[in-house]
């Protein structure tokens, strides 16, 4: 795969991320707990990504396994985070604080694996922030326990996908996929222990999770662990920022908001992030 198929496919996952809070917003409307839409998803990719590539699956050894449970358990402490996190702060600051991913990943790719990002990467993964900041953030911006717990989940999907630039390049990244999916389905599935009631599914609900679970989780985390492998983790990062940006147009063609300055400034600004992190500016350098 080359880096701008790589790219690419980072960008189709962003894109299914952000079309997915639609689906995740019908599965919350039909009174599912969020402990029990993650254990449906990861229950559902695990169960397709063993039948799909069995032959991968029958290959998988200790160290695969080691590595797929790492990137499971980072994948798992971010969702918890986020779903917990979102029942004591606002939607928007949720989604901003999530996105702060951005800016960890080169920092702890710095600290972690001794590899410093360059000048483009940090100006990026930056103007990435301040864009999302337009596209979500409403009012004041104060700090509290919901915002303390989104931020952990900021750090954990940073941690994945750091784990995912380290491992895909030892290991197949089909194989990771399966035992990371297995992993997030264990972990969700205990945790359902702490839920007291667990709602019927309904026919609204069913069709949000499928869709949560074949493209929102099987199809998108298999084409990132590919995809990653040719291609850096601060880049990675701000490619799947746009997330945001997919995530608003789709609230604006799917759910009917309004499209305001403020969005537009927001995704302009992380376009013009993407284009500093790809080009790292070629176009204005003149050749001696």
């Amino acid at each position: 795969m080359k880096k701008t198929t790589a790219d690419l496919s980072l960008a189709l996952v962003a894109m299914i991320w952000g079309t997915g809070f639609v689906a995740a917003q019908m599965a919350l409307d039909a009174n599912l707990y969020p402990f029990q839409i993650m254990a449906y998803r990861f229950f559902i990719s695990s169960l397709l990504m063993v039948i799909i590539f069995w032959k991968e699956f029958k290959g998988i050894r200790f160290p695969q396994v080691k590595a797929g449970a790492i990137i499971g358990f980072f994948l798992y402490v971010a969702f918890a985070f986020q779903t917990i996190g979102l029942q004591y702060t606002t939607p928007s600051k949720n989604a901003f604080l999530t996105a702060t991913n951005v800016v960890i990943v080169p920092f702890l790719y710095w600290i972690i694996l001794k590899k410093a990002p360059d000048k483009y990467s940090m100006i990026g993964a930056l103007l990435t922030i301040v864009g999302i900041s337009f596209l979500t953030l409403e009012g004041s911006f104060s700090i509290k326990a919901g915002d303390s717990l989104t931020l952990i989940c900021a750090l954990g999907f940073a941690m994945h996908i750091i784990s995912i630039g380290y491992y895909s390049n030892k290991y197949s990244p089909i194989q990771l996929t399966i035992i990371q999916m297995i992993m997030a389905f264990i972990l969700s599935a205990i945790s359902l222990i702490f839920v007291k009631d667990t709602a019927p599914l309904t026919t609204k609900g069913s069709l949000a999770i499928i869709y949560l679970g074949v493209v929102s989780t099987t199809i998108a985390f298999l084409l990132q662990n590919i995809a990653q492998k040719y291609t850096s983790a601060t880049k990675t990062a701000i490619i799947l920022s746009t997330e945001a940006v997919f995530g608003t147009l789709a609230s604006i063609i799917i759910l009917g908001e309004k499209l305001n300055s403020k969005m537009i400034i927001g995704c302009g600004i992380i376009f013009l992030a993407i284009l500093i992190t790809e080009t790292k500016l070629s176009f204005l350098k003149t050749k001696d």
